[in-house]
């Protein structure tokens, strides 16, 4: 994973962490929800990239 789709993930994740505290802060479901959704999808775009770094791991080990 290089380091920009790191530092873009971790601020997707934030943002929704961010999105989530607001919402609830303001009592606003739906901004909960998208923030929610945000960071769900942070965290997969995280294990995609984790299984991306792991394929080449082994490709590596066996050339």
């Amino acid at each position: 994973m290089s380091f920009t789709d790191k530092v873009k993930n971790e601020a997707e994740e934030l943002t929704g962490k961010a999105k989530q505290a607001v919402g609830r802060a303001t009592d606003n479901e739906s901004l909960v929800a998208e923030g929610q959704a945000q960071e769900t999808a942070a965290h997969a775009k995280k294990a995609g990239e984790h299984v991306k770094d792991a394929g080449k791991d082994v490709r590596d080990a066996f050339s």
